[in-house]
């Protein structure tokens, strides 16, 4: 079956980094395109990032664009996404996601983002 498994989750002071991981398996991951989605605590998703089948191209969100990058590697089934510059309304539950025909299909369970001093 499909899983998606989120990780890389943590606390972080404003200016710090995080690389999420996002372990894809149950399908052929490199026939899809996928997503990072977040959430804020007590706000509905919100769509950060989308990277296309073969990696070739990426997609932001304008509050992300200059700060975190999407990538994956085909040969580990996994999709990542690196922050930087990391600021206190980055704090979300982070989701990976699946694309299938343009929507989310299948979605991890989420790793935490807390940035705070």
């Amino acid at each position: 079956q499909v899983q998606l498994v989120e990780s890389g989750g943590g606390s972080v002071q404003p200016g710090g980094s995080l690389r999420l991981s996002c372990a894809a398996s149950g399908f052929t991951f490199n026939n899809h395109w996928m997503y990072w989605v977040r959430q804020a605590p007590g706000k509905g998703l919100e769509w950060v990032s989308t990277i296309n089948s073969g990696g070739q191209n990426t997609y932001y969100a304008d509050f992300g664009k200059g700060r975190f990058t999407i990538s994956r590697d085909p040969a580990k089934n996994t999709l990542y996404l690196q922050m930087n510059n990391l600021r206190p309304d980055d704090t979300a539950l982070y989701y990976c996601a699946r694309d299938y025909s343009g929507g989310a299909d299948y979605w991890g369970k989420g790793t935490l983002v807390t940035v705070s001093s």
